[in-house]
């Protein structure tokens, strides 16, 4: 995708000072500046002509265009791939013009920006208004899949997967299909290839849930989704877990097996982690 614009001066510098200082590369003939950044390649000349190019061009560019009408997309994002304890969570929501005034009224961004109480909040009130499709991948499920598949494929499955439930669901995906990107896209592809159905012409993007309001909101849902299974498993323990991967969670292995003995740890850990041979020492 390209977009090229004509700048005032003004405009300009202000696009260079909102650019990391590390992404600007050897300036071109005739170019004020040349950026490089995940998705776009921004290059200003001292015409006024600014050239945003990549798959991120329009949302670089979006500052210093006119206002669009809010364009009606699909996003998804994952959460609990670095926790220890509790499930793997993949979320796909669909916005459309009627959602975006919606969102306006919540401090809506990546879930690992926000508090867990305000998570749940947020989700409480739009859960149900918000087209979504979310899925668990519970421990003990989990740990029999990663004995086949990589993180990064389980991930591609479940993203997959929510696609196509969300399709069915809304009748119909729109164009804008985002993906929170985790790995290449011909890589992604390649892991559905033994899927029944595959959803394509995905838009691959890191740090999507800062440019496209369906994966902030898909991401909230997921950890919103992660929150309540960890409260339950929890509650069926009667133990207390740490969240994440530290030292904390080591020790939280050790108590759960003298509680609940060696087996059972399979039911609420992943058992890859180096946590586990840590614990056990």
């Amino acid at each position: 995708m390209v977009q090229s614009l004509t700048l005032t001066p003004g405009q300009i510098e202000q696009l260079r000072t909102s650019l990391p200082a590390y992404s600007f590369t050897k300036t071109p003939p005739y170019a004020v500046f040349q950026a490089k950044l995940e998705g776009c390649t921004i290059t200003a000349y001292s015409s006024g002509k600014v050239v945003f190019q990549g798959n991120d061009a329009e949302y670089y560019a979006s500052p210093y265009t006119e206002k669009k009408e809010f364009v009606t997309q699909c996003g998804s994002d994952e959460v609990g791939t670095g926790d220890y304890f509790g499930p793997v969570v993949v979320c796909a929501c669909y916005l459309d013009k009627t959602h975006y005034p919606l969102l306006k009224q919540y401090k809506i961004q990546d879930s690992k920006q926000l508090t867990d109480p305000e998570i749940i909040s947020i989700a409480r009130e739009l859960i149900d208004i918000i087209p979504h499709s979310l899925l668990i991948l519970d421990p003990a499920r989990y740990n029999q899949v990663h004995k086949q598949y990589n993180m990064n494929k389980i991930k591609a499955i479940l993203h997959n997967k929510c696609y196509c439930h969300l399709q069915k669901k809304t009748g119909s995906l729109p164009s804008l299909r985002v993906v929170d990107q985790f790995c290449e896209p011909d890589l992604y592809y390649k892991y559905l290839s033994q899927e029944p159905e595959i959803i394509n012409s995905i838009h691959f993007t890191t740090k999507a849930e800062n440019k496209f309001p369906a994966v902030a909101i898909a991401s909230i849902f997921a950890r919103y989704g992660f929150l309540c299974y960890f409260e339950k498993m929890e509650e069926q323990y009667d133990i207390r877990l740490h969240k994440g991967a530290s030292d904390l969670v080591d020790e939280d292995i050790r108590r759960f097996i003298e509680k609940h003995g060696k087996d059972a740890l399979q039911n609420v850990g992943k058992l890859h982690f180096r946590n586990t041979e840590k614990a056990l020492g």
